[in-house]
């Protein structure tokens, strides 16, 4: 697959997983209507798909980076952070970013925004302060890629969409749990079936969300490294970052499952035992291993 096709392929599937998403919310606003036999229910939920939609794509990177408590990164501190940025960002022909700080000294890094033109690279001071220029190049490189490719909006978009979902989910369950204006006439069996459905809506509409996440995650990740490394012209870089963030145990405090995928590699490594099944990114060694092949290199 090539950037162009890469680009267009992320534009068409923007508004493919935005109608998912407002399809799912409508679904899960659909089975509380029935439940709770009140069509105001279901008419919320779509007032609410409406409006988080438009936020979703609008200011997705605004909720993201707020998400990750980023501050604008100082340029007379970080100076040299600036100037890898601005070099990559002459080298691929795309508008410089905002450059975001987060304070934590795990080392990672995420790109958001809706286009190239409103775009922001968030990362760690762990990664500023432990990552020598080379390897901190090949990280920004990459997530410059991720902005090249128009990953970003619909990476922030998810973001936004699935924590959504997960939450009117939760607002349902916990209703029909306390049992408040449970629908009384359920029609004989057909009643009791779609009451079944409606129940089962709230429940799987959040696994659904997260199995998307999950698969529009791990593939453009290779393709990143790969377009990181074109800019950089030293895989080398990357290739030692990638050894480097792999050996850090140190989980991203301000990481969550909804914005994991958002990350250059998985920040929330060590939290749990079963991470692992529903990890958004390729391991780290398969990255290696990718970048070693593609360069030639026998390392």
């Amino acid at each position: 697959m090539t950037l162009y096709t890469q680009v267009s392929s992320n534009r068409n599937k923007t508004w493919v997983y935005l109608s998912v998403y407002v399809a799912l919310i409508w679904a899960i606003g659909w089975g509380a209507s029935y439940y709770f036999d009140s069509s105001a229910v279901f008419l919320f939920a779509v007032m609410v798909s409406v409006i988080q939609g438009w936020v979703a794509y609008f200011h997705s990177d605004t909720i993201a980076l707020l998400t990750a408590r980023a501050i604008p990164l100082d340029q007379n501190q970080f100076g040299n952070v600036y100037k890898i940025v601005e070099n990559l960002s002459i080298t691929s022909g795309l508008p410089m970013p905002k450059l975001y700080l987060i304070n934590d000294t795990a080392l990672n890094a995420f790109a958001t925004g809706r286009d190239p033109k409103h775009s922001s690279i968030a990362v760690t001071l762990g990664a500023i302060q432990q990552l020598d220029d080379n390897e901190l190049a090949g990280v920004l490189a990459h997530e410059l890629s991720h902005v090249g490719n128009e990953d970003i909006r619909l990476m922030s978009l998810v973001m936004v969409m699935a924590g959504l979902i997960a939450l009117i989910s939760d607002i349902m369950l916990r209703s029909m749990w306390f049992g408040g204006g449970r629908r009384r006439d359920n029609n004989g069996e057909g009643g009791a079936i779609l009451m079944v459905i409606a129940i089962a809506l709230a429940i799987l509409a959040p696994v659904a969300a997260a199995l998307i996440q999950l698969a529009i995650s791990r593939k453009r990740e290779f393709m990143a490294d790969a377009n990181g490394v074109l800019l950089t012209r030293y895989p080398e870089g990357l290739i030692s970052a990638l050894k480097k963030i792999g050996g850090d145990e140190e989980p991203l405090e301000v990481a969550n499952k909804g914005s994991a995928h958002m990350y250059f590699a998985n920040p929330l490594h060590g939290r749990m035992w079963f991470a692992s099944l529903f990890d958004t990114h390729p391991p780290i060694e398969k990255r290696i291993e990718a970048l070693q092949k593609g360069s030639g290199m026998h390392l």
